[in-house]
């Protein structure tokens, strides 16, 4: 008898473990929620706004927080504004701008200013890396997501771990999915830029490698490695990304307006 019923007493169990892990997140977004073979577990997060993913794999049930990218309007107006004449340089400097300031936040605030300048360098570099990687083919996600990548390399070299976006035992993970790429254009751990480097030097910053001995990423959220993560525009957490629309509006881009 017991046997008879014991796959449906499992499966009201593992239902009722879903809603009491859901509520705990929707109640409280600081803490993260995780379902793993009928074990639920909270975990701290930094992020104030963080969102959750359900998705059923290989019998697992997995919520998970803190996504890497978002990807609404502004981004698919971005891509096509980037490679138009002058309004792709606007564009291109507000995008440096934005990331330089997103990133210099997230630095130790004794080290922020020294780092904008070899910031602003590099982000103007990534984005040739970007309009490369949406001509080779990448969705927008992905393209994005390579520059981020390159970024976080930079970050490593530099022993600024506070500024990265995954634990630097990921970079190997994160290197192989886009492996063919930065082969290709001569990009690695130790070379982020590769043949996307300018004639011109960047700017150089003070490193701190001994940040590195014992890294702390308190913006970094491992487990990511595997595919590209998206936030769409309505909250929705996406893999791959979404659908870019039969219309948008290149006005919508930053730096076109601003």
């Amino acid at each position: 008898m017991w046997i008879a019923i014991y796959p449906w007493v499992w499966l009201a169990y593992s239902r009722s473990l879903v809603i009491v892990c859901s509520r705990l997140v929707a109640v409280s977004p600081p803490r993260r929620a995780v379902v793993r073979f009928g074990h639920c577990v909270t975990r701290s997060s930094g992020s104030v706004a963080a969102t959750r993913r359900r998705e059923v794999q290989d019998g697992r049930v997995l919520t998970a927080v803190e996504m890497k990218l978002r990807q609404n309007v502004r981004h698919w107006a971005a891509k096509q504004a980037l490679t138009l004449p002058v309004v792709g340089e606007k564009v291109n400097d507000r995008l440096v701008d934005l990331h330089t300031g997103v990133f210099a936040d997230k630095a130790d605030p004794a080290r922020a200013d020294e780092r904008r300048a070899h910031l602003d360098d590099f982000f103007d570099a990534t984005m040739d890396t970007y309009v490369a990687a949406l001509e080779d083919g990448f969705p927008e996600a992905e393209a994005r997501e390579i520059t981020h990548i390159q970024a976080n390399f930079d970050f490593y070299n530099h022993g600024w771990t506070e500024m990265m976006e995954f634990p630097a035992d990921e970079l190997e993970d994160h290197y192989a999915r886009y492996r063919h790429f930065f082969d290709r254009h001569g990009i690695s751990i130790d070379d982020p830029l590769g043949d996307f480097r300018p004639a011109g030097a960047i700017a150089e910053a003070p490193s701190t490698p001994e940040k590195l001995d014992d890294p702390e990423h308190p913006h970094a959220e491992g487990g990511f490695a595997d595919d590209v993560y998206v936030e769409t525009g309505d909250g929705e957490v996406v893999v791959g990304g979404t659908e870019e629309p039969d219309e948008v509006d290149v006005d919508r881009a930053p730096g076109v307006e601003d």
